[in-house]
């Protein structure tokens, strides 16, 4: 099969096409022929040797987030068939990523495609999916509450939007610039505000939207912008971070902090699926590379964009 790998650990350089054999899989693992393949920041840190699965030896395949068909299926499988459209947040992959024509996973991070997201771009969803629901699961708001969501036209944010509007959360969306502002907007934000406009303005909106303060700041970015929102939590209000943001929001008097990570199981797999379903779900890419552009795609994550980047396969 082709496949996208690297030898050594580097830049974006280090990613070259080159044939590999197909992988085999075991009695509890699925053969994905992989169609999409989503790019996230977690494949630059593999790239760069400071999140390698465990197992994984030279030549490493990236790609944590994957769809495409079933090609096969291993003798303990039972609920999936040669042939199911599914997308895969596989977290442990000692065998390789999706950066290839192939890609062996554990049974119990597959999920069949749910009605409503475009299969097309389903391979950029997984990760960011499973984790924007661990971080709403994290806050535990009541339908009705109000959401500050920090980040929200980004990979995971973006999703976080509409997973939160399924639950009757009320969101206010803080985006990047113009473009994810009207992104937010498309996806069902109550309130759309741009993190780099001033400030003040910002925050005279939240206090205006909630004057209660809003319950909740779903955070996937740190710095001064997210320490001058947490003034519009109430009393009680949790700020649940992603792993990795820094700096990392601090406690004050009144405010609880929660940092929280995503981890795919057949039950979460199967919550994420019961949300999207609801109504269209939009996995917004930025921009989509073939896999002879890896290098590009890798390139392009050291920039700024709305949602997701994904690489085509088939």
């Amino acid at each position: 099969m082709q496949a996208a790998a690297f030898d050594e650990f580097g830049g974006p350089e280090v990613i070259t096409l080159r044939i590999l054999p197909v992988p085999e899989i075991a009695d509890d693992e699925v053969l994905i022929k992989v169609w999409s393949a989503g790019v996230g920041v977690w494949d630059a840190y593999e790239r760069q040797g400071v999140l390698v699965p465990e197992g994984a030896a030279f030549p490493i395949v990236p790609g944590s987030d994957g769809a495409g068909s079933v090609a096969a299926v291993g003798s303990q499988v039972t609920d999936l068939a040669v042939g199911d459209v599914v997308y895969v947040a596989a977290t442990t992959r000692p065998k390789g990523g999706f950066y290839a024509e192939y890609a062996a996973a554990k049974a119990e991070y597959v999920a069949k495609l749910p009605d409503g997201v475009p299969v097309e771009h389903a391979g950029a969803m997984p990760t960011d999916a499973v984790t924007a629901l661990a971080g709403l699961d994290t806050l535990g708001l009541a339908a009705g509450a109000w959401l500050l969501i920090f980040g929200a036209s980004g990979g995971q944010g973006h999703l976080a939007v509409q997973l939160a509007k399924r639950q009757g959360l009320n969101v206010i969306a803080v985006a990047s610039g113009a473009d994810g502002v009207a992104l937010v907007t498309r996806l069902g934000a109550d309130v759309s505000l741009d993190g780099h406009g001033d400030p003040g303005q910002v925050l005279a909106r939240i206090r205006e939207a909630a004057p209660g303060g809003v319950d909740g700041i779903l955070a996937m970015a740190g710095g001064k912008t997210l320490d001058r929102l947490t003034e519009t939590l109430s009393d009680g209000g949790v700020v649940a971070y992603a792993h990795g943001v820094q700096p990392e929001p601090q406690e004050r008097p009144g405010v609880s902090v929660r940092a929280y990570d995503g981890a795919a199981s057949p039950q979460q797999l199967q919550r994420l699926n019961e949300l999207i379903e609801v109504a269209p779900f939009q996995v917004h890419v930025a921009e989509i590379f073939p896999l002879g552009k890896v290098v590009e795609a890798h390139r392009r994550l050291e920039t700024s964009y709305p949602g997701k980047l994904l690489l085509t396969i088939r």
